[in-house]
């Protein structure tokens, strides 16, 4: 992106919703050190305080990426970015864990929803300093209702960023009183926006590893991340503060991560309706991959040593319960999540007043 905000590149306007670091992007843009691209300063179009203050400063927006951690025991997300979205609004789901996308769809059944999985190694060490380490892959996917139906052959078919709308992508919205043609139209619509951000992604922005795939193959993927963030996330906490390489280079600890992950990979399936594709590494390729990650620290982890609420619901209580709508028990994920929400209660002081 152009660092004039007269003349973006591509005519491309890029705003941000900031909370805690607002004041330091206002000032002086997100500063980039990257393994991937070197170190630049990305101006926004505009830094807004809240999706209030975005949504009196323009109109309609074409599309809404939200990269909020998921906690939906703490607040609805979906409520926040309401005065965002118009008809033909687009909203980007690019968050961890799975059943993300429900709260969104119920409250705008008719506006395009793409669901994205992220695989980066990034932080932010200081307000607006954004360090990345290693990747940049990225997999995008529409989203219907169809991953949450019992019909699975429409397979084909910061809170975040902001892209104000241009007659250019204006896109079509589902006539609600059909509704037996929303979900076609809606996973139609939401691959098509795949699409344009895959090319404003790779073709002008230069990003090598971006995906499209179809709804399902993107919920599999979702699955397929949660083999690692449902594994070593609620893992290290439990362990006492042990970072990923620690786990898997202990004997025991290594079984049970190997354990949780192939329940994981033998669950999915059955819930969605379709196995993991073979390209897809296995648990036994994961945990030799990560005995070379040393020093990490999952970010479940991090939110615990911090003292915030953790992902419990989308990593490992929303599996866990869309498992038992399918007739699947998650029983070491059923475990991990009873152990690590009751310790959060507890230390959350919620458990004494229940």
């Amino acid at each position: 992106m152009s660092t004039d905000d007269s003349k973006p590149d591509y005519n491309i306007h890029v705003s941000l919703i900031a909370r805690s670091n607002y004041r330091a992007l206002a000032e002086s843009g997100v500063k980039l050190q990257t393994h991937t691209f070197g170190n630049y300063t990305f101006h926004p179009s505009a830094v807004y305080p809240s999706p209030d203050a975005a949504s009196k400063a323009v109109g309609k927006w074409d599309y809404i990426i939200v990269t909020t951690k998921a906690l939906p025991d703490v607040s609805d997300d979906s409520a926040l970015i309401a005065p965002l979205v118009s008809p033909g609004t687009c909203i980007v789901l690019i968050q961890n864990g799975v059943g993300v996308e429900e709260p969104y769809r119920l409250r705008f059944p008719t506006n395009p929803i793409v669901s994205g999985v992220t695989v980066i190694s990034a932080e932010q060490i200081s307000p607006g300093v954004i360090r990345q380490n290693r990747w940049t892959r990225l997999h995008l996917g529409p989203y219907s209702d169809s991953a949450n139906s019992n019909d699975r052959d429409s397979g084909d078919g910061t809170t975040g960023a902001l892209v104000p709308s241009s007659p250019s992508t204006a896109p079509t919205t589902p006539d609600p009183s059909d509704p037996d043609s929303v979900n076609e139209q809606l996973a139609s619509s939401g691959l098509a926006h795949c699409d344009a951000l895959g090319h404003y992604w790779t073709a002008l922005g230069s990003i090598p590893d971006i995906t499209v795939s179809s709804e399902i193959d993107l919920q599999l993927i979702r699955w397929h991340k949660l083999t690692i963030n449902a594994a070593f996330n609620p893992s290290s906490v439990l362990s006492g503060g042990l970072g990923n390489a620690d786990m898997v280079r202990d004997p025991e600890l290594r079984r049970h991560l190997h354990g949780v992950m192939k329940e994981i990979w033998d669950a999915a399936p059955e819930i969605l309706g379709r196995g993991f594709p073979a390209e897809l590494a296995g648990p036994e390729k994961i945990l030799r991959s990560t005995e070379r990650n040393v020093g990490s620290k999952p970010s479940m982890l991090l939110d615990w040593e911090g003292g915030r609420r953790m992902e419990l619901e989308v990593i490992l209580g929303n599996p866990v319960r869309l498992g038992r709508r399918r007739g699947v028990e998650l029983q070491r994920m059923g475990t991990l999540y009873a152990l690590l929400k009751s310790a959060q209660d507890v230390r959350d002081g919620r458990r004494a007043r229940l």
